[in-house]
């Protein structure tokens, strides 16, 4: 494992989760839980789980972003913050 990379990496997940907790957009949050998803699946190949990354990659930052995504455009603002 390159640690420099891994603490990178680890950076990018953090800020991601933060920002995704804090922002009041509905779909910019689901944007950025997708890079969250897809942050993770480079820790998970870093790590040397190939497997794992791949389902994550799959599930969490395709099939889920996209099921997110299209939740939110099911969805109305009731008010105009």
């Amino acid at each position: 494992m390159i640690l420099p990379l891994d603490l990178i990496l680890l950076l990018f997940v953090v800020i991601t989760g933060i920002a995704a907790l804090q922002i009041k957009d509905l779909l910019g949050a689901t944007i950025i839980l997708g890079s969250f998803s897809f942050f993770m699946c480079l820790i998970y190949t870093e790590m040397g789980a190939v497997d794992v990354a791949f389902t994550e990659a799959c599930v969490g930052a395709g099939v889920g972003t996209v099921l997110f995504i299209a939740a939110v455009h099911k969805t109305k603002r009731r008010s105009k913050d």
